[in-house]
């Protein structure tokens, strides 16, 4: 009797114009600065900076607008412009308003990126806007946003048990899609063997939530010179994947070193020929 009276209510409130939170979180895809978290991130980040919206031939951000596994969305931010000693995107944040550790990633480029471009997957808790957050070399802020709707990706299960995650902890792959020598940024794609965990994960068996464990940083050399550097969280998905350019003026090594927030650490180099 009270399901059936909680149904008709809700039936009653939807017809109302009513639909509790769901509703809520429709409606705040019309106004991304409306969002209550962004503006506390907003002050905390950034202050009373102004930031500027993005034009859409300046960047833009691609991410799913419904994702098929909250646990592992598709993220990708594209400057529409290549890095240049007088004018590159110093520093890019990612922003998932509604989870839990709403800032994602803090990731710091420098001219030989060669384009401030970045592909990653992460965990989405609930309905929310997604950002990226552009810092430019003059210290003037521009931002996109894309509103997702996912819900669940940060208290999702591991795909893989724990001791097969743990198993293969701290494997390392590059995979580089081009030549050094070519004066035009090559695309790179750094992939990291590790659980993440987020700590808000229940185990199916112990019924326990399984300790936060995840790739806290990333840094980026090319020929000993910095690239790219990553301050990531638990929103980034399990078996953290980077998409990035770099500018190769010669033969050399694409390296990456990282740390997790065990302070366990992990590298990989990969030699890039002429």
């Amino acid at each position: 009797m009270k399901l059936k009276l909680a149904l008709a209510c809700s039936l009653l409130l939807a017809t109302l114009g009513w639909a509790g939170p769901a509703a809520a979180q429709l409606k705040a895809t019309d106004n991304p600065e409306a969002s209550v978290a962004w503006k506390k991130v907003r002050g905390d980040l950034f202050a009373a900076k102004p930031i500027a919206a993005a034009p859409e031939d300046m960047m833009e951000i691609d991410a799913p607008p419904r994702a098929e596994d909250a646990s592992i969305v598709p993220i990708g931010v594209k400057m529409h412009f290549t890095q240049s000693a007088g004018r590159y995107v110093s520093k890019m944040y990612l922003i998932i308003d509604n989870n839990p550790s709403p800032v994602a990633a803090v990731i710091r480029f420098t001219p030989i990126s060669g384009r401030a471009d970045i592909e990653t997957r992460v965990r989405i808790d609930e309905y929310t806007h997604v950002r990226a957050v552009a810092e430019m070399n003059d210290g003037k802020l521009y931002m996109t946003s894309k509103f997702v709707k996912a819900a669940g990706g940060c208290s999702a299960p591991s795909a893989r048990n724990q001791a097969a995650a743990m198993a293969s902890l701290g494997k390392v792959k590059f995979r580089v899609e081009g030549e050094a020598g070519s004066e035009r940024p090559v695309l790179a794609q750094l992939m990291i063997s590790h659980p993440n965990n987020s700590g808000l994960a229940m185990d199916p068996v112990s019924k326990l939530f399984t300790p936060a464990h995840f790739v806290r940083s990333v840094s980026i050399t090319y020929a000993g010179q910095p690239v790219m550097s990553a301050d990531l969280d638990n929103s980034i998905s399990e078996n953290p994947n980077l998409r990035f350019y770099f500018l190769p003026q010669g033969a050399g090594e694409l390296k990456a070193e990282i740390v997790d927030s065990n302070e366990q650490r992990f590298q990989s180099a990969v030699s890039v020929k002429l």
